[in-house]
């Protein structure tokens, strides 16, 4: 693969995920969700939205800067992963190198869209479906939310295990995270460079 290809395949990656954050941002409430083949208990997955600080599991820096180094954090790593794409290609290296490291920088990038630029671009969702271009913006530049929609509770409401440490007895929920487009293509990307590693720091 190409210099070329690879930032068309992450501009296209892009597309999708903020097309998908922009269409569930302006026409959904906070916390709303629709069942996607089936009704609640039977739905094969849900479009839920929630909004979260740009961390797995809604987790976040605490502190009044939290947000905003977690941000540019986010945005040195870039840069960081546009250099080993960009010298992984020069070098000829793995195609399964590449096609991953690709999907990682698409993702990254798009969560990086909503943190920087979602907290000027739309209003609060709160209890009303959000306008693009408000007047009235929700947040900061590098402060705003990353949206997220895909749920899939494959398991809900067991119990764990009462052999389990520290959490046995209690209920759980499998698959509890809420994710997007972009980490999906994260999660692709690392599970590729997990599951062929050997190709991927092969050399072509």
């Amino acid at each position: 693969m190409n210099i070329k290809k690879a930032y068309i395949f992450v501009f296209i990656i892009l597309l999708i995920d903020q097309i998908s954050k922009v269409y569930v941002k302006t026409n959904f409430i906070l916390n709303e969700h629709i069942d996607v083949f089936g009704k609640e208990e039977n739905a094969w997955f849900k479009i839920l939205f929630v909004e979260n600080e740009g961390m797995a599991w809604g987790a976040q820096i605490p502190g009044d800067y939290g947000k905003l180094f977690l941000t540019i954090f986010r945005i040195f790593a870039v840069g960081g992963i546009s250099w080993w794409l960009y010298d992984s290609i020069r070098k000829g290296l793995s195609n399964y190198l590449i096609i991953a490291i690709t999907l990682i920088l698409a993702g990254a990038i798009g969560n990086i869209i909503d943190s920087v630029f979602y907290g000027v671009l739309f209003n609060d969702s709160n209890s009303q479906v959000a306008t693009i271009f408000s007047n009235e913006p929700y947040g900061t530049w590098f402060h705003g939310e990353v949206v997220d929609m895909f749920y899939f509770p494959i398991i809900k409401d067991a119990l764990m295990p009462e052999w389990v440490p520290f959490i046995g007895g209690k209920p759980f929920t499998f698959f509890n995270a809420i994710f997007n487009v972009a980490d999906i293509a994260i999660s692709t990307g690392f599970g590729i460079l997990i599951v062929f590693n050997k190709r991927c720091f092969k050399e072509a």
